[in-house]
């Protein structure tokens, strides 16, 4: 459970979306060409190629970054080149291979570091055992606040069984990649119709994840 002080203002986190809009708001004004910018940095992303763009994927989220990063790109990046159902299925196997990697760095890699972050930042690790493990993967996954990296290294630390982990990380991350791939197409070439998709997944995603969320809360104290 996070501790009485998570429950304060994420002040940073309101500051970062704060400058975000800002500056938005400001490149507008000033007549930058925003979607040129987009195209520009599609045509970065686009010139990785799928495999390193992929690999990235797979490695980074591990240790911090934001899996959105990759997620928000990848349809409008490949789709054209690979089809969407594979990027689709591309990025569901990626997801696999990173929350194994991130499970292996907390349990074993980097264990005392880790340790000392968790507790740094007002967590800590819960006791599992063969009565409450899923419960407690259930909560871990589905509490609104620790970031999708921070949550693997709770369930790591906390000894969770390798494919209990999995059997439970991998699909709810899944739902997340699939919807915010589709939105991220249809907001970068413009196709709202295809943004509003992305969006509605999202939605009956949160929906679903928050009703299971508020029935195994339930049973954990």
């Amino acid at each position: 459970e996070p501790a009485a002080a998570k429950k304060k203002l994420p002040i940073a986190k309101l500051a970062i979306v704060g400058v975000v809009l800002a500056v938005g708001a400001l490149l507008l004004l000033r007549g930058v060409d925003v979607h040129a910018l987009i195209d520009r940095g599609m045509g970065l992303v686009r010139s990785m190629g799928p495999g390193v763009f992929f690999t990235l994927m797979a490695t980074l989220p591990a240790v911090g970054m934001p899996m959105s990063v990759f997620t928000i790109p990848a349809g409008e990046a490949f789709a054209g080149t690979m089809g969407m159902g594979w990027v689709i299925a591309v990025a569901l196997a990626v997801l696999a291979v990173n929350l194994a990697l991130t499970y292996w760095i907390a349990r074993y890699a980097l264990r005392p570091l880790l340790t000392k972050l968790i507790t740094r930042y007002g967590y800590t690790v819960p006791r599992v055992t063969p009565a409450n493990a899923l419960t407690v993967a259930l909560v871990v996954r589905l509490t609104p606040g620790p970031p999708y990296a921070l949550q693997g290294y709770i369930l790591g630390l906390a000894e969770m069984p390798f494919g209990l982990y999995m059997l439970v990380s991998w699909p709810i991350q899944g739902a997340w990649g699939v919807g915010f791939i589709v939105l991220g197409q249809g907001l970068l070439n413009g196709n709202f119709m295809l943004a509003a998709k992305g969006f509605g997944v999202l939605v009956v995603v949160l929906a679903v994840l928050q009703w299971v969320r508020k029935k195994y809360t339930k049973r954990e104290t």
